[in-house]
């Protein structure tokens, strides 16, 4: 997710959710049969970080008919929380899916949220940045630094902090991650207070861009060029019970996705007015560009990709050690566009 992550006391984050609950309601399906007629719509609510750049195919699907054309009425239900908040709307049925970062979502699976990954949206939208000749040019020149984060559980900073563990370096240890408010990042790295971010879009691409910062790594390097980042979850529940709607969500976000990868400028024109701070739609089209939108797994290709973030976040001790990876892939990511495939999830 993308997404832009605040930092919120324990207060206001369970009066967010609070909120959330009090606005929202368990969706009413009609039978799948209905998709195939043109009327009436199936209403599914979707949580939608509007502010996060990596979720505009979502105002893309909503503007160009994608949800339409599969027989869905989407109720979008903005959410500018953190998206492990997000991830336990879906899961207590407050909202019937959401996009969010895989690398902040594996961890509160693992404890048995009810909550299946269809998607893969995309990669790239995490950055670590520098200022010129900070002498940082490589994740191990962070040994011994201060690095901005939004939080400690930061999909960010558990990146990169996966990339010092396989340096052999400590991220606990050797790497000081500081926490503050987005919004103040580039104001320490100005005072000095930190020597580099670790941020994510639309907020990277832009502190990159006021602060003519160097973007040390990112996370489309090596084998991550070909890894989802972010990923579209359902609620466990409706891909049990409304397989076809589960399909049907699934494939008008597929349908998005490519769509944006083909046609970033005008996917730009369409999310920017969700955008704070008036950003200007040619540096939406760059960032928009610079993800791999084009990168959609579902299935078995999903389930490689969530299994290697499953493995990594063991190396920083954020998943246990004896789960098994492949087994929690199994588990998480259901075949939900093969046609009549039963995934036999959840039954434990």
């Amino acid at each position: 997710m993308h997404g832009k992550h605040y930092s919120l006391s324990r207060r206001h984050f369970i009066r967010n959710l609070g909120l959330l609950s009090a606005g929202l309601s368990s969706t009413a399906l009609i039978p799948a049969r209905a998709l195939a007629a043109e009327n009436p719509l199936t209403t599914v609510k979707l949580a939608w970080g509007q502010t996060a750049v990596c979720q505009s195919p979502i105002s893309v699907a909503l503007k160009q008919g994608f949800f339409k054309k599969y027989g869905l009425n989407v109720e979008p239900v903005n959410f500018s929380g953190p998206t492990d908040a997000l991830l336990q709307a879906i899961a207590t049925g407050q909202a019937d899916g959401g996009i969010g970062m895989a690398l902040r979502w594996l961890k509160p699976l693992e404890q048995g949220f009810d909550v299946d990954l269809t998607v893969g949206t995309h990669g790239g939208c995490m950055r670590l940045l520098t200022p010129e000749n900070s002498g940082i040019t490589s994740v191990k020149d962070l040994m011994g630094k201060s690095v901005a984060v939004t939080d400690q559980a930061s999909p960010i900073r558990n990146f990169f902090a996966i990339q010092l563990a396989k340096l052999g370096i400590d991220p606990d240890k050797q790497v000081n991650w500081l926490q503050y408010p987005a919004d103040l990042f580039g104001e320490a790295l100005r005072k000095g207070e930190v020597q580099a971010l670790a941020t994510d879009d639309p907020q990277g691409w832009l502190l990159k861009k006021q602060h003519k910062l160097v973007e040390v790594d990112n996370n489309l390097n090596g084998e991550y060029a070909s890894l989802t980042c972010c990923v579209l979850g359902l609620r466990g529940s409706l891909v049990r019970d409304n397989p076809k709607v589960a399909q049907a969500i699934t494939q008008a976000i597929v349908d998005a996705q490519q769509w944006t990868a083909d046609h970033p400028a005008e996917t730009a024109k369409i999310f920017a007015p969700f955008v704070p701070g008036s950003v200007p739609v040619e540096d939406i089209t760059a960032m928009l560009s610079e993800h791999t939108h084009a990168h959609h797994s579902t299935g078995e290709q999903l389930r490689k990709e969530v299994a290697i973030y499953v493995n990594e976040l063991k190396t920083i001790n954020v998943i246990r050690p004896d789960t098994d990876a492949r087994r929690f892939a199994d588990h998480y990511v259901p075949d939900v566009l093969t046609a009549g495939a039963q995934h036999q999830h959840h039954a434990a």
